[in-house]
This record gives structure tokens, sequence and C-alpha cells, in this order.
């Protein structure tokens, strides 16, 4: 009876490819959308801070 199974690791070109192919998925810079909304708001509230104190 044959097995059926076949290991990567058996054959080196389809083990290369598989450990070559994992870490690249994994990768994902992160975002920096939360960083540009903080440094928004940052700067709104010193307009806003700065207006105050002008006016008052």
């Amino acid at each position: 009876m044959s097995d059926e199974y076949v290991d990567p690791s058996g054959n080196t070109e389809a083990f290369r490819s598989f450990v070559q192919g994992a870490p690249a998925a994994a990768e994902a810079p992160p975002s920096r959308l939360p960083l540009i909304i903080g440094i928004a708001v940052l700067f709104a509230v010193l307009i806003a801070l700065t207006l105050f104190l002008a006016l008052a």
C-alpha cells in the first residue's frame, strides 16, 4: 500500500518554497492612521487653546 501523504521536508525544492513563502504573508507594515489622527487632534487642540488665550 502506497503512502499518499507527501512531506514537504522530503523534497528540498518544496521545503524551500514553503519556508520562503511563510514570512512574506506575515510581514505587513503597521498602519500609520492612528498616529496621523493623533497628530491632527493635537494640532486642533493647540490651535483652539491659542485662539482661546488670544481672544480672552
